[in-house]
């Protein structure tokens, strides 16, 4: 157990003249009231390291904006100052609301999401878009509006998605921290590619109004994130019911006072890499054993043995969230076929041409077992420990792999469930609403490996102390190799 908040790991910054601010968020902050640091200079030097950065990880920057905004920023505010990066699926007054498509390319957002709304209001800097999969339906940023990001720890291999962007600029240095969105493990699965923290939250923690839209009934909104603490401070930020998102949960206090405060010793966890149903590299398999093991003896934790088979469901997830892209796209769809992705594309064609009830039957049966599954499991246990992505980062321009530890899925399981395994240690946390972390566990082949932790419903606040138990005894780099600094 970590005694008490004073014991909150610290994390400071290199001098600034080296290049931008490699501490996190928080650290930030505390400069920019000693004085050691300005908003300006430390917007400066970020607009500096994008503008030379071959990542491709932040687009349609507002230089002008972020001037303004940093120029007249309140220090004394939880993020006063502070230049974060705005996932382009996130909706900010007078930007793009692209959605990552070529069909919306020239649309314009009238209102602020009311997470950025509360940003602003925290005295965040908004600096420019980062960069995600098309309509945020894969696990790999790469489309037809901006090409392929890259994973700071390697260029060349993706930094996964859909928040794949918010990532590689926050792992990668050109930004402290940025927001992310998951649906089916879209922060979960970048931060796993980047060596990042990363928590999706119960469902409704954070709201996703004005204009909220029911389905898909998976996404949550958080960020990508260099600490735990300075997660903890996003949702002491952006948390609270909201009047204009129905599925929102009422607020609660004191995220980043609350941090080592809770008493961990004898919380029962059961290790289970593959959730009894995905296909996971051996050599993930062995990093996320040794980080379980590491965790549980500093954390006091008990190892049971509890069966965990998580059913299957990439290609009913997949469905249901395409059901929900069509309705958005309404009449542009099938003519703006050529302007899609193919995995969108696909995904498409066969919702209009083969979702029939029987498919909706099987989507819902999908989520009825997933969540009877996963409370089943948590009538025994208090945790269960996964991995996050079944291998490192693949390609940057895809395509999502099916060969895993020289199997070929594909081949021996069908495509589909080939396909589906790249979100299958994610999505089911989404399909259930549990709170889920990714926390960094290592490297394999010098690329990063994640560690999943899935909680009982809004039990955050434990998730973040079993990080900030990793963050203290075991700390994590909080850049790629190769970030500026």
């Amino acid at each position: 157990m970590v005694d008490g908040a004073a014991q909150v790991l610290t994390v400071t910054s290199s001098p600034v003249t080296q290049g931008p601010w490699s501490g996190d968020a928080c650290s930030l902050v505390e400069a920019f009231r000693s004085g050691d640091i300005t908003p300006t200079e430390a917007l400066e030097l970020s607009l500096a390291a994008i503008e030379s950065s071959d990542l491709n990880a932040v687009v349609n920057v507002d230089e002008e904006g972020a001037r303004a905004a940093a120029a007249s920023a309140d220090v004394d505010l939880p993020f006063g100052g502070v230049p974060i990066g705005i996932k382009e699926l996130d909706p900010v007054l007078g930007w793009p609301r692209t959605e990552a498509s070529l069909v919306f390319k020239d649309r314009v957002s009238d209102f602020d999401g009311t997470m950025i709304a509360r940003l602003k209001g925290a005295g965040a800097v908004p600096v420019g878009q980062t960069t995600a999969s098309e309509f945020g339906g894969i696990n790999l940023t790469y489309t037809r509006l901006h090409g392929a990001t890259h994973n700071p720890w390697c260029h060349g291999r993706t930094p996964g998605g859909s928040s794949g962007g918010s990532a590689a600029a926050v792992a990668g240095g050109l930004l402290p921290i940025a927001t992310g969105g998951d649906g089916g493990g879209s922060i979960r699965i970048p931060a796993g590619f980047t060596g990042l923290f990363g928590l999706k939250a119960t469902f409704g923690r954070i709201p996703k109004g004005p204009h909220t839209e029911i389905e898909p009934l998976t996404a949550v909104l958080g960020c990508l994130s260099r600490s735990v603490r300075d997660v903890a401070r996003w949702f002491d930020v952006c948390n609270g019911a909201d009047e204009y998102d129905p599925f929102s949960l009422p607020r609660v206090e004191g995220w980043e006072a609350g941090l080592g405060t809770h008493d961990l010793t004898g919380k029962r966890v059961v290790v289970s890499p593959d959730l009894g149903s995905a296909f996971v590299s051996s050599a993930v398999v062995e990093r996320v054993e040794e980080a379980a093991a590491a965790l549980i003896a500093d954390a006091g934790l008990v190892r049971v043995d509890v069966p965990v088979k998580v059913p299957r469901g990439g290609l009913e997830w997949a469905m249901a969230g395409t059901a929900s892209l069509l309705v958005g796209l309404e009449d542009l769809y099938p003519a703006c076929e050529q302007d899609l992705t193919p995995e969108i594309m696909f995904a498409c064609n066969i919702a209009t041409r083969h979702f029939d009830i029987g498919i909706a039957k099987a989507v819902e049966q999908y989520r009825r077992d997933c969540i009877q599954a996963m409370a089943g499991v948590f009538d025994q246990v208090d945790f269960v420990i996964a991995a996050t992505n079944p291998d490192v980062a693949f390609d940057a321009k895809g395509p999502l792999p099916t060969v895993l530890d020289g199997v070929d899925l594909a081949k021996e399981h069908g495509f589909d469930v080939a396909l589906g395994n790249q979100g299958a240690l994610t999505i089911p946390a989404n399909t259930t609403g549990n709170p889920a972390a990714a926390i960094p566990a290592g490297t394999v082949d010098g690329l990063p490996v994640s560690m999943q932790v899935i909680a009982r419903h809004h039990a955050e606040p434990l998730l973040l102390d079993l990080a900030l138990t990793m963050e203290r005894e075991r700390p994590w780099p909080l850049l790629a190799p190769t970030a500026p600094r």
